[in-house]
């Protein structure tokens, strides 16, 4: 059975106008399907046009050739836009930019608010999508009291609040320390498995995509790559050639390997860690 798809990119191209006048592309003639339920990750190096997918993906930019399909609407139809803002959910870089209310409980509230939503059904919402991201203790703190990971969790919480179908997380980790990425991926990915949201996670962090079912790479304004982690993964030179790295585990199989140690192919330190203990005890 076909899998439904959820986004789509038809020969999207775009650019921005520069200070002078000229245009600068940005995208050059994307095609990519996104299907329901599933966990992307898109990585890029800087200027690879990978923030400036996640705008066009509900309306932020339109595309100035092809065509931005989100459940079956056009996100150059005006009329839509509301609509297709509420299928899909942006989580930016800066949380401090995203949150609009005096307390934790207002800002989930705020979007809630703007779609109409009766008091009752806004008051569950609000529960539930902080119960979701662990944040119901911090119900009545102030925003600016939290740390950065607890910030992003409530951002998450206000997107998930709106019901979208797709959450879009633009650079997200960026300004979090190790543990706070950690907390923020584990969240999307049981976002993902238990609630059914389709996950979009843009990074340049090679190790937050080999969690994901699929992984595509852009550069210069193109796709480049578009497989598994196994399969992007295996390709450590041609994402050097990129800009790119490979996950940790990957880097040190090949510098054992330089050095005569053969393991198998693997994305997780874990596994890693595992198969070398195999192979120390049966020497």
């Amino acid at each position: 059975m076909k899998e439904e798809q959820l986004l789509a990119f038809q020969g999207v191209s775009f650019a921005y106008e520069s200070e002078v006048g000229a245009a600068v592309p940005v995208l050059n003639g994307i095609d990519v399907e996104i299907a329901k339920g599933t966990f992307v990750s898109v990585l890029g190096p800087n200027g690879s046009g990978k923030s400036t997918l996640a705008k066009l993906s509900n309306g932020l930019l339109l595309p100035n050739e092809g065509a931005v399909i989100v459940s079956g609407m056009d996100t150059r139809d005006g009329e839509l836009l509301w609509e297709v803002r509420r299928h899909v959910g942006m989580v930016f870089q800066n949380p401090d930019n995203q949150i609009v209310g005096a307390t934790v409980e207002d800002d989930v509230a705020f979007g809630l608010e703007n779609m109409g939503v009766q008091p009752d059904e806004m008051r569950r919402r609000v529960d539930e999508a902080l119960a979701a991201v662990r944040m119901e203790r911090h119900l009545h703190d102030q925003p600016h009291h939290l740390s950065g990971g607890q910030k992003q969790r409530v951002a998450i919480a206000g997107i998930m609040a709106m019901r979208p179908s797709v959450i879009i997380l633009d650079e997200a980790t960026a300004m979090l320390d190790p543990q706070g990425r950690r907390d923020v991926l584990a969240l999307a990915r049981r976002l993902n498995r238990e609630e059914g949201i389709t996950v979009v996670n843009i990074t340049h962090f090679p190790e937050e995509a080999v969690f994901s079912d699929r992984v595509i790479v852009m550069s210069g304004g193109r796709i480049e790559l578009d497989g598994s982690p196994s399969e992007v993964f295996a390709q450590p030179e041609r994402l050097q050639e990129l800009g790119l790295d490979v996950p940790f585990a990957v880097r040190l199989r090949r510098a054992l390997a330089d050095e005569g140690v053969q393991l198998p192919f693997v994305l997780h330190q874990e596994e890693l860690v595992e198969h070398l203990c195999r192979l120390l005890l049966t020497r």
